[in-house]
């Protein structure tokens, strides 16, 4: 039976792209059934310190109603530290649908997972992820008074991958701060793997800053669209030739576990900062990087650009402001980097250090959310 009290992040379940973070305990766990529509989810509230807990819903086939357990917790916990990183006065929660979303999604399914979530009473609000999207959210509105990524035509942020890749290009302006000085990629060599809705975001950035871009995708299409766009990128077959390529930065933006113990021997590269999840296959990585002098980026830091984006629509979207907000990441990517090299430890672990932090010491004045 997976510990709803204490699961560690160190064992991610098969499917999971939780991001590292502490072991800690769920303030709740909440199990939905409507059998008349096969609604099947697990709602998962890490915690409401710093406010009611946001975090998208995953529609995904897990083999078993375990290993949907095991993920929601850890994807939960994540969330607390993405948000706290990105000073949102919002907690972290997580929620799951076990099913094809191919064949099991449906109107009715939707709407009665939306009245679970208007059952907590604000302590959640939930958003897009794997298998779900602004048109469901949508849906899901209908019922429910807690719903963010929805579409501009009702109100919502639509697709968050904007302030993603606006982000994790402040991010890797703070590691070229700290590795050479100025906070530019200006005739840098940066290796994106992966372009789809982040990644291609990703490029533009980069090619208004002045850096030579290398590509690749497993979908061609993907790689076609960012060709005609930019015709001076430089594009390779495969993640291992880009990887192993003469590069100052490779992104990762592709599927979680880019850097194993395979790739990371082979990297040239001086920073990795990218908009996947979990790029670390295991924890022993960070340290294999650190020990060949790579400065890692943690993906939670800087990818959190998004989850501010719809985090906006609470207050009613305005993207300038969540523009501003996602800026700041720039900030908090730096201040990370120096407390790791204040304290001697890896930019992951000073990450979480920071979270916890905040977490402590902004809880310590609210406790367990509620609405008033």
């Amino acid at each position: 039976m997976t510990d709803v009290f204490g699961l560690s992040h160190k064992d991610p379940s098969p499917g999971s792209d939780a991001n590292p973070v502490h072991p800690g305990r769920h303030e709740q766990v909440v199990f939905c059934a409507d059998e008349p529509s096969g609604l099947y989810a697990i709602i998962a509230i890490y915690s409401t310190a710093l406010g009611p807990g946001l975090g998208g819903t995953r529609f995904y086939p897990y083999a078993s109603e375990q290993a949907a357990l095991a993920d929601v917790l850890n994807l939960s916990r994540a969330m607390a530290y993405k948000n706290a990183l990105a000073g949102l006065d919002l907690g972290g929660a997580k929620a799951v649908i076990i099913g094809d979303p191919a064949t099991a999604k449906s109107e009715a399914l939707l709407r009665a997972y939306g009245r679970f979530v208007q059952s907590l009473g604000g302590r959640y609000y939930t958003a897009c992820d794997v298998g779900t999207y602004s048109e469901d959210m949508d849906v899901v509105a209908r019922e429910c008074s807690y719903v963010t990524g929805r579409t501009p035509e009702h109100g919502g942020a639509g697709d968050s991958s904007i302030l993603t890749a606006f982000g994790v290009f402040q991010g890797m302006r703070a590691a070229a701060g700290h590795v050479y000085g100025t906070p530019s990629l200006s005739g840098r060599r940066v290796g994106v793997e992966g372009v789809g809705k982040v990644g291609h975001r990703l490029v533009d950035h980069l090619i208004e800053d002045g850096a030579e871009v290398v590509i690749c995708d497993v979908n061609e299409g993907a790689v076609e669209r960012v060709a005609r766009r930019h015709p001076g990128v430089h594009v390779v077959a495969d993640a291992a030739t880009l990887s192993a390529s003469d590069l100052d930065v490779y992104a990762p933006c592709a599927l979680g576990g880019a850097l194993d113990d395979v790739t990371v021997p082979r990297l040239k590269a001086k920073i990795i900062c990218g908009g996947a999840n979990n790029q670390l296959a295991h924890s022993g990585v960070e340290k294999q990087l650190a020990e060949r002098g790579i400065l890692y980026a943690p993906d939670y830091v800087v990818n959190s650009g998004g989850v501010i984006q719809v985090a906006d629509e609470i207050e009613g979207f305005d993207m300038a402001r969540a523009r501003a907000r996602a800026a700041k990441i720039f900030d908090t990517t730096a201040k990370i980097f120096e407390m790791a090299e204040e304290e001697g430890v890896p930019p992951g672990a000073a990450a979480d250090r920071l979270a916890e932090r905040r977490m402590s010491e902004v809880g310590r004045l609210r406790g367990i959310w509620l609405r008033r």
